[in-house]
Parts: structure tokens; C-alpha cells; sequence
């Protein structure tokens, strides 16, 4: 007897339509796309119990003659694709010719469509898939679908369905994907009656963002554009200081089409890098563009899941575009220098400013994006090097891109201390086992002899401006609670956290060294006890800590002997440092070595900075300002920003000169 069936069209439509329609937000993500592929240029979607007793997308694009409306609702149906060689070139959001008969077959759907200067339209009834009325009607150029009573026929996948509240938030943010996605089209989504948002459809990409995501969310953005051989991205990203507490607001669209893709996510959270809080992430909306043939978009039935041809090649863009637009954020000119005034000398409102910001921007699917472009001069302010400059020793991991290496200041050979340095030291000793050891760690027992160290060559100083950022004039007026210096600059006051701005200093003195951190050795070395755990730990990135300045020595079974550490960092921290690196290296999750160099060297800048409540010299102080006001510094490693501005108009309302 045969134990193999052949499935009947209707339970095999039933099954295809739970690899497309997942929920009542796959129906309206569908529906959307099919409008702006028939060339829509006002689309409406209306929902009514979170989608699932009611979806209708109603739009002014093409229409369809009354032969195309009857099999419109066929399985592999399509009018965007004719034969396998579409399949290189996909410029259109939909092609598979699925969704549509997904939908009908667990639904009751209506479509009302008419062709533009046709004298009538069509009305079709389907139940299940199937065609229970098609007459002519009259009805508005474009198409109407409503999509009714979802799952009725297939109970299993009801019950499933979560609250209307969380069915009618993914119907939401569906539809807002897919508005982001075209700025071009007016989307307008109304829930149970009430309008959502609605997007203006004037192909500006800055009113589209301050639309859809709102006043705040749009205004602390930053311009990301960038352009190199056959490759173009445009778009917004956060500032470090907005961070979110997820990846909700994180938009990646390629030729047009919004995807979901751990490349692109991991390419830009790469960039935000030291500069974005721990648990923080960075909010953006992306538009890349590519030749259709460099990208697989036929990968999954919902096409939010794409492969691209050269996936190294296309991190290595994103990140690099990404870290020049936040190389180009200026904190403490935002307010002051890029938002006009009026004849009163108050600043014009961020709506006013956001509609008035001068654009450029790239075609997207044939229509013209805009977004604001870098100045310039911000730009010149990055310096790019080589990695050829770096170590031979160093590896790049798979995730850091290894062509080039962008950051906000210029490299010269002048140290950059904040406290006084001999003229001249002896010469550093390691020390090196008279036998060879299997353990980075050598064993007690093992006899050492003191060696010259070769000497390394200076470490050059990231901090000083380059020539284009002078430091403005300004005054030191003091310090708050030895924490805060205030300056006055360019009629604003400033203050500054001179620890968070002065462990930033050193934390990017210590990046530039790259693997060849300077060390100095303890005239009197320090035992640290620790667990077993810790000192397996230890042992196992004995090599990290060797290149970071550590000189470690096991003694005993769950004791070290530390004899150097590094240059920066005070003696007295060494216990703590050792205990705060293990437990670093221990709630460590990602296997990438720069990312675990980068929190050792968290530890230690913080360990080396002066600290809230220290007594600090004019000089010090002068060259923490120096350093913040020239854009040099703006964020601690940990993402915290290291200053904020009043202005006089914030004094004058604090004091009610003003109202």
C-alpha cells in the first residue's frame, strides 16, 4: 500500500500560506509593497482588531484590467517576472507571485480595481481562494483589497495569534518599514479609526524620518552619506548619546527593500564602538544601493532575508560611511552654529530647521532621496590610515575592518601627559626565563634573569586638533564640586566632566599604541590573590595582558606576582585593575580579541584619569578643555558625553528674563 500522498491544491495553498502569512502583518506588509510596485503615489491601509477581522490597503497606482484581476489570486502569478533571467536583476518588492494567493486561501478577500481612463472597474469576491463573484463595478483609478476574517478556515493558526493591541503593534510597524522604505509614496495607516502616521510622499527623506519617527528621534540624527565604486548609502544615524535600550529603530533597506540583516546591524554597532554606553544601541535608517546582480533577494518567502555577493566588501563600506558621519557630530556647535536665528536672536524651532535643512541625496528606485550632506570641513577632520602602519602582529578580526582606520584626530609624534614625566628613564627590563616554558605563565620555580627591553618608539598623541579645528577662545572659570570645570566659550557655558573627558584622552592615546602599550615596572611588585578560575583566566590571555603592559608571574597556586603594568596606569591600582580585568575577561561574550583588548583598556584609562574630587592644576585643566572644545573629545569610552552646553538664552529662562 502507498504510505505517499500527493497533497491536494487547496491543503498545499493552505501550507504555503504559513511560510508567507505568518500573521495579520504579513498581510498588510504585502499589500503595501503591491501598491508601490503598480507605481502608487498615496497608499492607505486601515486595520480593525489588531488586523484580523480587517485589513484594507487602498492606493492610485495602475489598476488592473478586468483578464488580470481573474488570475491575479493563481499561485506564481506575477506581472514582475517572465522567465529565470528576472531572477538576476529583481528591482520590484514582490515576484514570486505568492502572496496573493496566500492570503485569499485563509481569508475572505475582496478587490476592487480599475485601470487609469478605463471606464469601469472590477469587483471580486474569493472565499478560501476561491472566485465567488467577478462583475464590473465603479470604483476610484487603482486598487482596493480587503482582506477579511484571516485564518478563519485553519483554527490552529488563530489560536496563535497574539492580543489585537500586539497583532495591531506589528501591523504598525510593518507598515512604517514600508514607508521608510519609500519616501516618494504618502502612507497614511489608520487603526480602528484613528490615523497612526502619515507620511508626506515628497521624496525627502528628512521630513519622511521627523514624520514617521517623530520630532526628537529625527532632530538627533545625523547625515550618513557615502558613495565608492558602484556602492551608495544615504541615510540617518543616532547620535552616541541617544542610544536605545534595543534594535527596535534600526532600519536597513537595500535597493529600496527593507531587510533584516546581522551584516548590516554588525557593521554599524562596530562603529558606535567606545563611544555608545554598555546595553545601549544606536538607531538608524539606512538606504543602501547596489547593482541588482550583486544581491540574492530570493532567499526566503517574506524577502526580508537577502545575501549579498561580497559580504566583506559591503561591512567594510557601512562601517566606514558610519564612522565618518559620527566623526563629522559637533555637540557643542549644535546649537549654537547650525540653527538659524531670528531678527530676536532666538533660535528657530527643530521643526522649522528640519524643513528647511538644504539636501542632496541618491536615487532610490528610480526616485530622488534626500538627505542633509557632511560639511566638508567636518569631514577633512577625520584622518584615515593605512593598516599597513599597523603591527604585523596585529590580526583584524572578522568583524573590524582591516583597509582603514578612522578617527577624529590627527596623529603626531607629541606625547600628551597630565602629569609631570622624568626627562629621562632607565632603561625598562623584562623578565626573561633562563629555560623555555610551555605557559605564558611560568611556574614558580622557574629562574629569571633581567633583560633590556628593547626601546619601543614614542606613542603618538591622537589629542592634538588638527590644524582646520582650532580651539575657540575661551575662558576657564573654574571647577564645580572638583568635578566640573565651567567655561565660557563663544557666548555658551560649558561645563565639563574632566574625568570622563580625561579617561577618553588616555583611552585613545592607549588605542593608538595598538599592541605596544608601554610598560613600567613596579619598584616594589604586588601580590594579588585570586580565585582559580581567575588565574586560569589570566593564563589563558597572558599574551593580551604581555602586549597591554602586564608583567604577571604566578605565585603560588591562586596568587600573581604583578611587576609591570601599564605606563598610565597608578601603582595603587593595581589590585583592583587585576580584579576588574578578570571579571571583564570572564562576562566577556564575544570571542573577538580587539573587542576584550578595547575593555582592558577601558579599565585601565579609567584607572590612569584624575578623578571627581581631585585637586587639578590650570595647566591639566587647559589641556582637558583644549582637547574637548577643538572636537577632539566627545564621548568617555563608555558612551557617557563628556560635556554640556547652556546657553544664555537656557540662563535667561532659568532666571525668567525671558518666557
Amino acid at each position: 500500500m502507498s504510505v505517499i500522498n500527493i497533497l491536494s491544491p487547496h491543503v498545499a495553498d493552505l501550507i504555503a500560506a504559513g511560510e508567507v502569512v505568518e500573521r495579520p502583518a504579513s498581510v498588510v506588509k504585502e499589500l503595501l509593497e503591491n501598491s508601490f510596485d503598480a507605481g502608487a503615489r498615496h497608499v492607505v491601509c486601515e486595520i480593525r482588531d489588531g488586523g484580523a477581522t480587517y485589513i484594507r490597503v487602498t492606493d492610485d497606482g495602475c489598476g488592473m484590467a478586468p483578464e488580470d484581476a481573474g488570475i491575479a489570486f493563481v499561485r506564481h502569478a506575477t506581472s514582475k517576472l517572465s522567465d529565470e533571467s528576472g531572477l538576476e536583476h529583481i528591482s520590484t518588492m514582490g515576484f514570486r507571485g505568492e502572496a496573493l494567493a496566500a492570503i485569499s486561501s485563509v481569508s475572505h478577500m475582496e478587490l476592487l480595481t480599475r485601470q487609469k481612463g478605463a471606464e469601469e472597474g472590477t469587483r471580486v469576491l474569493l472565499d478560501a481562494g476561491e472566485i465567488e463573484e467577478m462583475i464590473p463595478c465603479g470604483c476610484p483609478e487603482g486598487t482596493t483589497m480587503i482582506c477579511r476574517n484571516l485564518f478563519f478556515n485553519t483554527p490552529a493558526r488563530l489560536k496563535f495569534l497574539k492580543s489585537d493591541r500586539s497583532e495591531a503593534s506589528a501591523c504598525i510597524t510593518a507598515a512604517l518599514r514600508c514607508a521608510l522604505g519609500r519616501p516618494d509614496v504618502s502612507v497614511r495607516f489608520v487603526r480602528d479609526g484613528k490615523e497612526e502616521f502619515f507620511s508626506p510622499g515628497d521624496g525627502k527623506l528628512d521630513s519622511c524620518l521627523y514624520a514617521l519617527l517623530g520630532r526628537e528621534e529625527a532632530a538627533s540624527m545625523l547625515s550618513c552619506s557615502s558613495a565608492s565604486d558602484g556602492l551608495s548609502l544615504s541615510g540617518f544615524v543616532s547620535s552616541p548619546a541617544e542610544g536605545r535600550g534595543n534594535r527596535a529603530h534600526q532600519f536597513f533597506f537595500v535597493n529600496g527593500r527593507f531587510i533584516k540583516s546581522t551584516l548590516l546591524q554588525s557593521a554599524v554597532e562596530q562603529a558606535y564602538r567606545n563611544t555608545l554606553l554598555v546595553g545601549r544601541y544606536p538607531s538608524c535608517v539606512l538606504y543602501l544601493t547596489l547593482s541588482f546582480s550583486s544581491v540574492d533577494v530570493n532567499v526566503h518567502p517574506a524577502k526580508t532575508e537577502i545575501r549579498f555577493g561580497s559580504e566583506k566588501r559591503i561591512f567594510d563600506f557601512v562601517y566606514q560611511a558610519v564612522r565618518l558621519a559620527l566623526a563629522s557630530e559637533d555637540r557643542l556647535n549644535t546649537n549654537s552654529d547650525n540653527l538659524p536665528l531670528t531678527g530676536k536672536g532666538d533660535r528657530v524651532a527643530v521643526d522649522e530647521v528640519f524643513s528647511r535643512k538644504e539636501s542632496g541625496g541618491i536615487a532610490l528606485n528610480g526616485t530622488q532621496t534626500h538627505a542633509p550632506s557632511i560639511p566638508s570641513e567636518q569631514i577633512n577632520n577625520s584622518v584615515i590610515h593605512n593598516s599597513e602602519q599597523h603591527s604585523e602582529s596585529t590580526t583584524p578580526s572578522a568583524a573590524e575592518p582591516s583597509q582603514l582606520r578612522i578617527t577624529n584626530y590627527e596623529l603626531t609624534p607629541t606625547p600628551y601627559p597630565l602629569h609631570p614625566t622624568p626627562s629621562s628613564s632607565p632603561t625598562p627590563y623584562s623578565l626573561t626565563p633562563n629555560s623555555s616554558s610551555t605557559s605564558p605563565l611560568a611556574s614558580p620555580s622557574t629562574p629569571y634573569s633581567l633583560t633590556p627591553t628593547p626601546s619601543s618608539t614614542p606613542v603618538p598623541c591622537p589629542l592634538s586638533p588638527d590644524p582646520s579645528s582650532p580651539v575657540p577662545d575661551h575662558r576657564i572659570l573654574g571647577e564645580a564640586f572638583k568635578t566640573y570645570i565651567i567655561v565660557e566659550s563663544r557666548g555658551e557655558l560649558i561645563l565639563i566632566d574632566k574625568h570622563a573627558a580625561h579617561e577618553r584622552m588616555i583611552f585613545d592615546r592607549l588605542k593608538a599604541a595598538g599592541r605596544s602599550v608601554s610598560s613600567q615596572m613596579l619598584l616594589m611588585p604586588a601580590i594579588v590573590r585570586l580565585s582559580l578560575e581567575d588565574m586560569e583566566l589570566l593564563e589563558r590571555n597572558a599574551a593580551l595582558l604581555s602586549d597591554l603592559g602586564f608583567e604577571l608571574e604566578p605565585y603560588g597556586e591562586k596568587e600573581i606576582i604583578v611587576r609591570g603594568v601599564p605606563a598610565e596606569m597608578p601603582a595603587s591600582d593595581v589590585s583592583s585593575s587585576i580584579e576588574e580585568i578578570c571579571e571583564k575577561l570572564r562576562s566577556s561574550k564575544t570571542p573577538d580579541p580587539s573587542s576584550v583588548h578595547d575593555e582592558i583598556l577601558h579599565t585601565v584609562a579609567c584607572k590612569a584619569a584624575i578623578k571627581a574630587g581631585w585637586d587639578t592644576q590650570r595647566p591639566e585643566l587647559e589641556k582637558i578643555v583644549s582637547a574637548v572644545l577643538s572636537g577632539a573629545v566627545l564621548y568617555c569610552p563608555h558612551g557617557r558625553p563628556v560635556s554640556s552646553v547652556l546657553t544664555r538664552k537656557d540662563l535667561d529662562k532659568l532666571f525668567k528674563r525671558i518666557v
